[in-house]
């Protein structure tokens, strides 16, 4: 449904996206993980036909971004990172003037207006002017807007981006169910750990450049198993011990020793039983993506100011 091919970004000096290459199949929700700044609202741009790319090629459900742009338009529902929302107008407004760009019959939106709206639960608002709408709100009208058409890909750029938990698990029910009830392929961007978590596919981006690509099972499994984490009155006599015995470089960090090992549920009563270190605390857990991120790139996810020119980008869709 997509396919990229070393696709490359520079705005002069800075290569903000750096020869990115992968696919995506239908019905998919693959997901772009990684801080602010690294990439991923210029990818999508690209796929979106809202930026040219400098280098590389793509193309979404068949067309090319750069040479089918309207046929790529055709074919995509877009929510931005940003609000884009008339909020002056009602939801029912907002929406029958996206009906009417996309040229949709006015018998197939208006019964597309209603089915989306209760799906999202704001068929009871339909009336209300969107500067009523909670943020929660807002951001569900939108996904019910960039769905209006049919499209076969829907892009998502930090879709639960300054949600309340409950929020953001129930727009992610949402988007589960249309997956499954209308075959859609879903991308998105995010910084959030446990949203990647819905994603088929994760795609770990950091400074432009993919660095890792698989499922999230498979991610964390390149961790190196389990996570143990141990705290001892001496701690570097406990490191060494770890090393000798056992082969494994452990991680010395804020008072505590970390290394992995599979099967850490069978290895823990052993380990505590033979150690000749005393100890004063032991812990057990299960690679994260927060672990995935730190292995990979060497430091852990970051927030970073965005840049200009996606200040300026989001500047011009509010004008928009």
């Amino acid at each position: 449904m997509v396919d990229v091919r070393l696709l490359t970004r520079h705005f002069g000096a800075l290569e903000a996206v750096k020869s990115v290459s992968f696919e995506l199949a239908a019905g998919e929700i693959f997901g772009f993980l990684g801080p602010n700044g690294a990439g991923k609202t210029t990818t999508i741009n690209m796929l979106c036909t809202l930026l040219t790319p400098t280098e590389g090629e793509a193309t979404v459900n068949g067309f090319d971004v750069v040479g089918q742009r309207s046929d790529v338009r055709r074919s995509i529902g877009l929510v931005f990172q940003q609000p884009t929302l008339d909020e002056y107008l009602t939801a029912i407004q907002n929406l029958r003037f996206h009906g009417y760009a996309y040229g949709i019959p006015a018998a197939v939106r208006e019964r597309r207006m209603r089915e989306l709206l209760e799906m999202v639960e704001l068929w009871d608002r339909r009336d209300s002017d969107v500067r009523t709408y909670s943020g929660g709100m807002k951001r569900r009208l939108e996904i019910a807007r960039g769905l209006l058409h049919h499209p076969r890909v829907l892009f998502l750029d930090e879709p639960t981006l300054g949600l309340d938990p409950q929020t953001r698990r129930r727009i992610w029910q949402y988007l589960l169910d249309l997956r499954q009830g209308e075959g859609l392929t879903i991308f998105m961007t995010t910084h959030y750990m446990d949203e990647a978590e819905y994603c088929d596919r994760i795609a770990i981006i950091d400074h432009g450049s993919i660095v890792g690509l698989d499922t999230p099972a498979a991610l964390k499994d390149r961790v190196g198993g389990d996570l143990i984490t141990i705290k001892a009155p001496d701690g570097a006599a406990a490191a060494a011990e770890i090393r000798t015995r056992y082969g494994i470089e452990p991680q010395l960090a804020d008072d505590a020793i970390r290394f992995h090992v599979p099967q850490g549920e069978t290895f823990l009563p052993e380990f505590v039983r033979s150690f000749g270190q005393p100890l004063e605390s032991i812990g057990l857990s299960r690679p994260t993506l927060d672990d995935v991120f730190l292995t990979l790139t060497g430091h852990e996810i970051r927030d970073e100011e965005v840049s200009g020119f996606d200040q300026m980008l989001q500047q011009g869709r509010r004008r928009f």
